[in-house]
């Protein structure tokens, strides 16, 4: 199966010229402001998605992820026309926890109308599939474990678990997540039955703490049902202090690579 992440420079420019440094707080700038000089059809996965050129102040240097509103799919289980938000919504929330799991993303108008961008993460491409590194015990992955179980993530294959050239881990594609209903589907099984780290049970406990500014932060994205369920599951994870039993029939992901 192609891979967006590993053709994304072909796609768009042709050449693979490596993403520049960039920060958190510059990178959102970018996102917001800059004009969208290319977008490609990337001709697979069942909802639109675009691979882009941004360029601030005639320069092309950076590259993007734009997944409008108009080319969503409708799915008997998510409410229409909510895929994009849902990709906003798990950015601010893993921002909120200080996780740094989800690529910068915002949401702006483009040349296929409202949507979510998202900051290309130039891939290791050697390692983004290598099943024995993504089944390892580290804190990183085990931070994307709970990531998933907090956001109810119907969608974490192997593809979407991104290992960037500068060692980083990343998760992408969080369009079906916060859904009311049980709907966890992840590849990433090694932490099932075992103890929660320390630290990031007191990351859970300070979201709780904070519970009306997230609440006041994803209202736009997210229904007060929704809201409530991802507060519940996390209450609930505190309470268990470790991961829940998945079970293969209900928890492995349709085409799980």
């Amino acid at each position: 199966m192609p891979d967006l992440h590993l053709r994304l420079h072909d796609e768009v420019s042709g050449e693979a010229l490596p993403q520049p440094e960039i920060s958190e707080d510059e990178a959102l700038h970018v996102l917001r402001v800059a004009e969208i000089t290319t977008a490609t059809l990337v001709p697979w996965g069942s909802n639109y998605t675009f691979a882009v050129a941004l360029e601030v102040e005639d320069r092309q240097d950076h590259m993007a992820i734009y997944k409008p509103m108009r080319g969503e799919r409708p799915l008997w289980d998510f409410p229409v026309h909510t895929l994009y938000l849902r990709e906003h919504a798990a950015y601010l929330l893993s921002k909120r926890l200080g996780w740094g799991i989800v690529p910068p993303t915002v949401v702006r108008d483009g040349p296929h109308g409202i949507g979510s961008l998202q900051l290309y993460i130039e891939p290791a491409a050697e390692r983004e599939e290598d099943y024995e590194f993504w089944g390892q015990q580290r804190i990183e992955i085990e931070r994307m474990v709970l990531f998933d179980h907090i956001t109810n993530n119907a969608d974490r294959k192997l593809s979407h678990c991104l290992l960037s050239v500068d060692g980083r881990i990343w998760g992408i594609d969080h369009g079906l997540t916060f859904n009311t209903d049980p709907k966890l589907k992840t590849v990433l099984w090694q932490y099932v039955g075992q103890p929660i780290d320390a630290d990031l049970l007191r990351d859970l406990q300070k979201l709780c703490a904070d519970e009306s500014c997230v609440r006041a932060e994803l209202a736009q994205h997210l229904t007060t049902a929704e809201l409530d369920a991802l507060f519940d599951r996390t209450r609930t994870l505190l309470a268990l202090e470790r991961f829940p039993r998945l079970r293969p029939d209900r928890n492995i992901p349709y085409g799980w690579w």
